[in-house]
């Protein structure tokens, strides 16, 4: 069997962040930063040369407010602004990006990872396997027998048997646990009294948030059921 061609789907707004946060401060003859700069081309050599890859795309964060914003107005809103001699970078940073040839994919009202998983989806359908470059455990929902993720700043590679070890649950069913559990980094409550572990288990148990309420009445812990419907 032909192998199937690689497409690699860069997550660059978690990359210039990581960036920038790990290469200690940088400034060129001008006085301009450019640690963000530095740590993003090292880690975009390091792909080029360690996968040989041939298919990639850099996919990038739209300014201003997502759909999410509109569903929920203090999405986020925990987050400081963008340091300025970070966000002086980006325009750099996509130049080498298309120095490179490599595409670089942004659209307004939407997130690096929302595209990544519209991309990856198109993608699988026309033969591709998909490898999302991102450390950003949200995207593990997105993982399928050709869909997996690799972190080249912790040379971490995770397919859906990892996932699967790990969490003893499918990726898509991922959703449901950040469903009960919230998302305290995006500002996103959960149900009260309901963390990672408690979500976990609840999905393990009935398999989906779906099937959690039909059989809410198998819940035993009075305060936990409580929670469950009032914050349905």
């Amino acid at each position: 069997m032909k192998p199937s061609k690689i497409l690699y789907l860069i997550d660059g707004t978690a990359y210039i962040h990581r960036a920038y946060h790990a290469v200690r401060e940088l400034s060129n003859s001008k006085g301009m930063p450019t640690n963000a700069v530095f740590g993003f081309t090292r880690m975009l050599l390091k792909l080029l040369k360690e996968k040989k890859a041939q298919y990639l795309a850099v996919v990038f964060d739209s300014k201003g407010p997502t759909f999410r914003h509109k569903m929920y107005e203090q999405y986020k809103a925990n987050r400081p602004p963008m340091p300025e001699d970070m966000a002086v970078q980006i325009p750099y940073i996509k130049d080498i990006t298309q120095g490179f040839s490599i595409p670089v994919i942004e659209q307004p009202g939407f997130e690096a990872d929302d595209l990544m998983g519209t991309i990856a989806s198109h993608a699988e359908k026309a033969g591709f396997s998909v490898v999302l470059v991102t450390g950003d455990k949200d995207l593990l929902q997105l993982a399928t027998d050709r869909v997996s993720l690799w972190d080249p700043m912790k040379e971490k590679a995770t397919d859906i048997a990892a996932i699967r070890n790990e969490f003893g649950l499918d990726p898509s069913q991922l959703i449901d646990v950040m469903g009960l559990s919230g998302d305290s980094s995006d500002n996103v409550p959960g149900v009260p009294g309901v963390g990672p572990k408690t979500a976990l288990d609840l999905i393990r148990t009935f398999g989906s948030m779906k099937t959690l309420y039909e059989q809410i009445d198998k819940i035993t812990k009075k305060k936990l059921k409580e929670n469950l419907i009032d914050f349905k």
